[in-house]
Order: structure tokens, then C-alpha cells, then sequence
């Protein structure tokens, strides 16, 4: 209901003020060309996240003051913090970084945000920039149309930087020429009353136009022009600030509930900065006189003295908030929980990630390992016993040999809640990126679906050897009882290496162990088949046992080969550091096909 009306009123008010005033319309299009350049910028930053963003990431959270670093310098170099906090929503969504290091970039990009105030104050308004504006778009606007993805996202940067120009240009020109038709700054309102209205006007500026830094730069365009008051210029800098939440609370919306506690933790942080700016407002103001002074900056140029302000403030919300991180993650943690359900739903698939490839591959090899530990389950428990079972330290051939009677497992039931939900979100994941991107990363898509699929597959053939296990394992006959333990012990000893690969700090160390799993697969095959023919001629087993046993023996191994395939992908292939020559052993032409057969 409130979207119906929200934007029917914007246009009726612009249509007001465009018939009032024809310098409204030049200040009107000013913002909307500013608005336009943000968007290009991004645009043009995303050409260059397909990889180098998020290794610079990984390397740049692990401590909380790296995380601010990254924020800093991101939004600095970017020019949106609002960008910037999308990017590390969709991060902490796939996985990639922990919410105290989302919690600290936000922090960071706070304070690189107020890089956007001294730019436009120091130089966008004492420097002609819209003879700038012409050549960037002009060369900006070429390189767009070019296919190189890198030469188009420079073009993109150039075009945004020249629309940005343009757009300060036309607020700039449409405030002069407004104040000689009608004075704002008569409509000024001194103290704190005129604090709490500006920083409203500033909060509701910023979620019309999303974007923090577009209220700024109207905010000091009026200003420079007189049409604000220097303390309502500074109320309005607040709002701005608090205003600039909403644009990661929206982003959140689709994201999990990591994404959700890091937009709460924005809220926080710029609520409280905004609070103590308002209630130390005329103290601040002192302290901005101070330093101004003791930096040459005239005590009547106004659009410094907010940049510093805008500055001091958020380096004192920093402050004031980054000890309280922790307790913070810990709040977050408690308030916004992972909802409780009985069937298992994607927890990295996030729509976000698709803009940032590494990302994205990194998102889906979570997920892909998410799935991977449902399957185990339901492979052991249809196997007959617990997943603790596998675990490295276990003597799986003496358990087997203890155990008195084999669990049971619905099979179809167990895929149903843990395992299709994850696998749908995967194959709808790819589909939505595979025809974006460079071949690398679509490839690893690739590789991340088909293992997926391989994992259903294994459980498909589980199934299919689950009536006969059942039966035989508790059968009077000693031999076709032993036959099936093997059976389950194969695969067992398969899924307990696994275990221990996925422990591994050296993948290629993991690549020769899948590999000598590869080639001990054949010889069990022959045997298996060969002790089945051999029990069926001297009589051990009924030819109908040895007809069941020689079927269940394909499907060990065929499970087997499967389960090897998931590992090379999750703990192999994706590995940045596994030598060329040994992924080419490890994946051949079937693991690389597009074919998607239908399985269960």
C-alpha cells in the first residue's frame, strides 16, 4: 500500500516544484544525473570484482581493524558505501567472511563515505568540473560499447565519473540561480529544533534517492550557494547518514539471516552515531572551529567545515562502537536465529552473490558441501549405520562386525527434506549465472552441479541396493551376510577417506589419495563379481543370491565412483594451488559435460 502511494506523491511534488520554479527543474536534473553517474560507478566497479575483490578480502578480514581498513578503502576508491554494503552482505550470505568482519567493513565504510564530502567541498565547487564531465563521458561512452569486459567496466567508471560532474554542476548552477527567485535560508531553524527537523528531511532524502552521498552533495551544494544554514547543512548530514541504513536493510531482504544481522548491526551503529552527533551538536561544532583553524580552512567556508564535521563524527561512532563489537555479534546471534525447519534449505545461495563471481563459486562450494553432508547421512544411515560410524578414528571393519542390527532409514523421505531443496536452489543457482561469465568460474559451476548430481545418483543407487541389505544382512547364511558387510565396508572405508581429505591442508596431497581410491575401485569391482560366481558354483549362496549380490555389487560400485567424483570437486578441482597437470588426471571429459541427467 505505502509503495502505491510513495511514488504517485514523489511525482506530483516534482511536478509542483517544476511548475513553481524552472530552476527547480536544473537542481531536479542535477540529482538525477548524480544518481545516474552513481549507478555507472558501480556498474563499472562490478566489471572488476570477478575475482580480485574477494581475494583481497580473505586476506584483509581476519583481524576486526582490517576489516575497517577494507571498508575504508573500498568505499574511498568506490565512492558508495551503500555498494559496498550490499557487496559484504552478499558475502557473509555465501559464507566468505564472519559477521564481526562484516560488522567491521560497515564501520570502515562509514568512515571512507566521508571521503565523497571533501572531494565535492574541497574541489567540485572551487573548480569547474563539468569541462571534466565532457571528455569522460565521450571516451567513457566509446569503451561501453566495446565487448572486453574489462575495457566496458572502464567505461562505465568514466561515464559515472562524468555523470557525477554533470550532476554537481546542474545542483550547483540551479541553487545560484534559485536564490535570486526564492531564499530557503529563510526558512532556517535554529537549535535543536532545527536539528531533529533537518536530519529528518535528510533520513527521508536518502531513502527517496538511496544513496547517502547524493544528499551530501546536495546538502553542500545548497549550502555553498546560501540556500541552508551551516547548522541545518549539519542536521541534514546526520540524517543522511541514518538514512543510508535502509539501502542495506533492503539488500538484506533476500539474504539469510547473516545478511539480516549484519543490516541490523548497520542500523545500530548509525543510529547510535547519529544520536550522539545530534546530542553533542553545538560541542561538535567547537571542535570542527578547532581543527578548521588548525588546518587553514576559512572560518566562513561552510562546505569544509561540514566535511570535517562529517568526518569527526563518524570517526567518533567508530570509536565509540568497535569495542562493542563482540557484544554486538553476540546480540545479533540471539535476536536474529536461523529459523527451525525439518527440511533442510539452502544457507549460502544468495541472489547477491551472482554480481561477484569468486563469490558466487565460493557461495555454491558451500552449498555443494551443505549437500554433501546431508548425503552422507542418509548414505550411512541407508547403509545401515550412524555417520559417526565414518569418522577417522573409527575402526569401521570392527564396528560393522559388532553391530547386532542394522538402522533403518527411509531413503525417499530423508532425500525429500535434506537433500532436493538444496539440489533444486543449486541447478536454479547455475542456471541464473552460467551464461554471464568468464570460463573459469562458469566452469566451476559446472563442476559444483554435476557433483550434486553425482550425490543423488549415490543415493538413488543406495536405495536400489536397500531391500536386499536389509534381507541379507540378517539372513541364516553366513556367506551372503559377509558379502553385504563388505559391500557396506567399502563404501564406508570410501566415505571415511573422504573424511580425512576434506581435513587436508594440501590439496594435491588429497589428489594422489582420490586418485589411488580410483584405481583400488576396479580391482574390488572384479572381485566382488569374481567371489559371487565362485559362491554360486560351489553352492554357498542360491543363484537368486548371487543374482542380487552381482547387482548390488554394481551399485557399490557405482556409489563409490560418485562419492570419489564429489570429492575431486569440493576438495580438489575448485583449489586454487592443485597443479594443472593434476586436475587434468583427476577430471575428465564426463566430470566438464553440461548434460544434466534427471535422477531421482
Amino acid at each position: 500500500m505505502l509503495k502505491k502511494i510513495f511514488l504517485p506523491t514523489i511525482f506530483l511534488i516534482l511536478i509542483y516544484g517544476f511548475w513553481v520554479s524552472p530552476d527547480f527543474k536544473e537542481i531536479a536534473a542535477g540529482v538525477s544525473v548524480f544518481l545516474f553517474g552513481m549507478l555507472s560507478l558501480e556498474e563499472g566497479f562490478k566489471a572488476f570484482t570477478g575475482g580480485a575483490l574477494e581475494k583481497l578480502l580473505r586476506k584483509t578480514t581476519d583481524k576486526l581493524w582490517k576489516s575497517v581498513a577494507f571498508g575504508v578503502v573500498s568505499t574511498t576508491v568506490m565512492q558508495s558505501s551503500s555498494l559496498v554494503s550490499v557487496i559484504t552482505i552478499s558475502f557473509l550470505s555465501a559464507g566468505l567472511i564472519g559477521l564481526a568482519a562484516g560488522i567491521g567493513i560497515i564501520f570502515g565504510a562509514n568512515l571512507g563515505t566521508t571521503t565523497g564530502a571533501w572531494l565535492v567541498a574541497g574541489f567540485g565547487l572551487k573548480v569547474k568540473i563539468s569541462a571534466y564531465a565532457m571528455p569522460m563521458l565521450v571516451f567513457g561512452i566509446i569503451l561501453i560499447f566495446q565487448k572486453a569486459k574489462s575495457l566496458k567496466g572502464i567505461g562505465y567508471i568514466l561515464a559515472g565519473l562524468g555523470f557525477l560532474f554533470l550532476g554537481i554542476h546542474y545542483m550547483k548552477e540551479g541553487f545560484e540561480a534559485f536564490k535570486d527567485s526564492i531564499n530557503l535560508a529563510e526558512y532556517a531553524v535554529s537549535g535543536y529544533g532545527g536539528v531533529f527537523l533537518f536530519a529528518t528531511i535528510g533520513i527521508l532524502s536518502t531513502v527517496v534517492m538511496q544513496s547517502s552521498h547524493a544528499t551530501l552533495v546536495l546538502t553542500i551544494t545548497a549550502l555553498a550557494a546560501g540556500q541552508i544554514t551551516y547548522e541545518n547543512a549539519l542536521g541534514l548530514a546526520i540524517g543522511a547518514n541514518v538514512g543510508t541504513t535502509i539501502t542495506a536493510i533492503i539488500g538484506s531482504m533476500s539474504a539469510n539471516e547473516q545478511g539480516k544481522r549484519l543490516a541490523g548491526a548497520h542500523l545500530i551503529f548509525n543510529m547510535t552515531t547519529g544520536l550522539i552527533a545530534i546530542a553533542f551538536i553545538f560541542q561538535l561544532m567547537g571542535i570542527v572551529d578547532r581543527v578548521s583553524a588548525g588546518v587553514g580552512i576559512a572560518a566562513d567556508d561552510y562546505t569544509l567545515k561540514l566535511a570535517v564535521f562529517h568526518t569527526i563524527f563518524n570517526l567518533i561512532g567508530v570509536s565509540v562502537m568497535l569495542p562493542f563489537t563482540n557484544p554486538m555479534v553476540n546480540f545479533l546471534e540471539s535476536y536474529i536465529k536461523a529459523k527451525p525447519v525439518d527440511i533442510s534449505e539452502p544457507r549460502y545461495l544468495d541472489d547477491s552473490a551472482l554480481d561477484f563471481p569468486d563469490t558466487a563459486v565460493e557461495a555454491l562450494r558451500k552449498e555443494t558441501l551443505h549437500a554433501f553432508d546431508n548425503s552422507v547421512d542418509i548414505i550411512t544411515r541407508g547403509l545401515g549405520f550412524p555417520r559417526e560410524a565414518i569418522s577417522p578414528d573409527t575402526d569401521l571393519e570392527a564396528y560393522l562386525k559388532a553391530q547386532k542390527k542394522p538402522l533403518t532409514c527411509n531413503i525417499d523421505d530423508s532425500y525429500r527434506r535434506k537433500v532436493k531443496t538444496l539440489y533444486n536452489a543449486i541447478i536454479a543457482f547455475v542456471s541464473k549465472a552460467s551464461f554471464t561469465w568468464e570460463m573459469d568460474q562458469s566452469e566451476a559451476l559446472h563442476w559444483f552441479r554435476n557433483a550434486t548430481r553425482d550425490m543423488v545418483q549415490a543415493l538413488k543407487d543406495i536405495k536400489h541396493m536397500q531391500d536386499n541389505m536389509q534381507r541379507y544382512l540378517v539372513s541364516e547364511n553366513e556367506d551372503i551376510r559377509a558379502e553385504y558387510n563388505a559391500m557396506r565396508l567399502e563404501i564406508g572405508l570410501t566415505l571415511q577417506e573422504l573424511e580425512k581429505i576434506r581435513e587436508y591442508d594440501d590439496p594435491e596431497h588429497a589428489a594422489t589419495t582420490l586418485q589411488a581410491l580410483k584405481l583400488s575401485l576396479h580391482d574390488t569391482d572384479t572381485e566382488f563379481n569374481d567371489v559371487s560366481v565362485r559362491m554360486i558354483s560351489k553352492g554357498s549362496i542360491t543363484p537368486e543370491m548371487g543374482t542380487s549380490l552381482m547387482n548390488d555389487s554394481a551399485y557399490t560400485h557405482d556409489v563409490i565412483r560418485n562419492l570419489i567424483e564429489v570429492g575431486e570437486t569440493i576438495f580438489v578441482a575448485r583449489a586454487q594451488d592443485v597443479s594443472e597437470e593434476q586436475r587434468k588426471i583427476l577430471l575428465g571429459e564426463d566430470e566438464m559435460s553440461d548434460n544434466l541427467d534427471e535422477v531421482i
